[in-house]
């Protein structure tokens, strides 16, 4: 019986080795084709014979007057905006909502749940006619603003998950919070929020990585290269050479995909949890 259970487990190790490496086999082949020439890029192997590294340098100085340095330095702080106007907005609103009585609370959580089924590509034209009528355009604004007020990308996602999570955690903290003389700021503040990391970090997650793939929402509303992120400087690449360098494209798009996969492998355990304790009641 001992020796019938080894087999069984060796055997269901070696089927998900085997399965790993064909999910992976896509990412192998685009390692060893961001280090090939045009002329290799034909051949079937997954690895040059000798690997270009300069495709990642080259690459990386491939826009002219810029570099991707300056293209990150744009990311990052585009991303921080957005991440501080979220996290503001989808706390205190999620908060209200959980643990206060106001007029007509039910009706605007029905209208919150609504904005969850309305397609994004709805709003693509009234926002932009209405940004541009404000003079946004070509600003950072678009993006920050509209999660400042819990109405950008995943902003009544982000505020629905976190009702459930608080609607999670005992109201009694609340009510001895009042017996030593605490406001609803400082209920929220020094008693909920500290209890909702899990539920932000997760936020965090999903917002940083819907924002850094906002390649639609980027090419729409940043006209200046100056201001330009990093997936529309990886469209710079493809367009601005009339003989392609598909090693330094890949070479680029590779290192793009970094800070969102290094993001995602630290936080995943905050991630996880944050997920599974969504909705659990105290």
């Amino acid at each position: 019986m001992t020796m019938r259970l080894k087999w069984s487990s060796a055997l269901r190790h070696t089927l998900m080795i085997l399965f790993s490496l064909l999910m992976l086999y896509p990412l192998i082949w685009w390692v060893g084709a961001s280090l090939k020439s045009n002329e290799e890029l034909a051949s079937p192997g997954l690895f040059p014979s000798v690997p270009k590294w300069s495709n990642f340098t080259n690459g990386w100085q491939s826009v002219p007057g810029h570099t991707f340095t300056d293209f990150y330095v744009n990311t990052f702080s585009l991303e921080a905006m957005v991440l501080i106007a979220t996290l503001i907005s989808s706390t205190l609103v999620a908060f209200g909502f959980a643990r206060l009585d106001f007029p007509l609370k039910n009706f605007w959580f029905s209208i919150l749940m609504l904005t969850l089924m309305m397609p994004g590509q709805v709003l693509i034209i009234p926002q932009y006619a209405l940004f541009h009528q404000l003079g946004w355009v070509n600003t950072y604004l678009p993006f920050v603003i509209p999660h400042l007020v819990a109405s950008g990308a995943g902003g009544p996602f982000f505020v629905f998950l976190l009702i459930q999570f608080i609607r999670g955690i005992p109201s009694d903290l609340d009510e001895s919070a009042k017996m030593d003389g605490c406001s609803w700021f400082g209920i929220f503040w020094w008693v909920v929020l500290p209890l909702t990391k899990p539920a932000i970090i997760t936020i965090m997650i999903f917002c940083f990585l819907w924002n850094w793939d906002d390649f639609l929402g980027h090419l729409l509303y940043l006209n200046s290269v100056d201001k330009y992120t990093v997936g529309l400087a990886l469209r710079m690449i493809n367009d601005a050479q009339s003989a392609q360098q598909w090693g330094q494209l890949l070479a680029m798009a590779l290192v793009s995909i970094l800070p969102a996969t290094l993001v995602f492998m630290f936080l995943q355990r905050y991630f996880v949890e944050g997920i599974a304790t969504t909705g659990i009641k105290g």
